[in-house]
């Protein structure tokens, strides 16, 4: 693998472990008015995951919207006024589930275990993927070929990324493969919405421009940043940020157990 500007490595994590990840985000939502107008908003999000080490056994999630928002488009008033209310609109509360199947219990459905793939890697999906770029690249062109508007190679490692269970030779080699493709830029320096230092790969394509950031330690995935590249037909201008997180990551002993850091 070539010389690359992101360092990997990994914490172990025994088979009882589990994987902490801590998410700030700042979400957009839309919300549209009898008259059909629209309101945009960001509203900030705290997410706590328990991810085990052994898929099939108990997650938890912890989700709490802090009640924050800030109006993009339109305006608090208007669209309280035709009934708008953020507690409609994400499902709060401590969540408890074999596979990460977090609503099963909303749904009333039982919890049912990922098939694999790159929205949700179970590690039958990791194991089978190459470690070498551009065999990985070729994986990802095949399973999201480039230029749909909201799907592509870019977004599915993203996607995997996401869920912070990838070893560290396999994020080495996505890294070095998203930087194969031509609208990717590496950024050494971009600060996180908390003002942590992070690496940033760049992909600059299509109507939003997503900074994927990294842990310049460990070369975990750290958060996303996704900027307009023009105007939305909601009203929003270009250059506006709809969405934004910050992630830390940490291997605790046990389910519900609280990080280091």
């Amino acid at each position: 693998m070539p010389d690359l500007p992101v360092r990997t490595s990994d914490e172990p994590l025994a088979p009882e472990a589990y994987r902490y990840i801590a998410t700030h985000a700042w979400w957009m939502g839309t919300f549209y008015d009898e008259e059909g107008d629209c309101h945009a908003h960001l509203s900030e999000h705290l997410l706590q995951q328990w991810t085990p080490a052994a898929q099939d056994a108990d997650w938890l999630l912890d989700r709490v919207v802090t009640g924050r928002v800030t109006w993009l488009a339109g305006s608090a008033e208007r669209a309280a006024d035709s009934g708008f209310d953020l507690a409609d609109h994400w499902p709060v509360g401590r969540f408890r589930a074999p596979f990460g199947d977090f609503y099963a219990d909303l749904n009333e459905t039982a919890p049912r275990r990922p098939s694999g793939d790159w929205a949700t890697p179970t590690p039958a999906f990791v194991a089978l993927l190459p470690r070498d770029p551009a065999a990985l690249r070729a994986r990802l062109e095949e399973d999201a070929p480039p230029g749909r508007t909201y799907t592509g190679p870019f977004r599915s490692a993203v996607d995997a990324l996401r869920s912070c269970m990838l070893p560290a030779d396999l994020r080495a080699a996505l890294y070095a493969a998203l930087l194969q493709l031509p609208e990717v830029a590496f950024v050494d320096e971009v600060k996180d919405l908390d003002g942590n230092l992070c690496h940033a790969l760049v992909h600059d394509l299509g109507p939003t421009r997503t900074e994927l950031l990294v842990d310049p330690v460990d070369g975990q995935y750290a958060g996303e940043r996704d900027t307009l590249r023009r105007a939305s037909p909601c009203g929003l201008v270009e250059g506006t940020v709809i969405a934004e997180t910050s992630v830390r990551t940490a291997v605790v002993p046990s389910i519900g157990a609280p990080p280091g850091f």
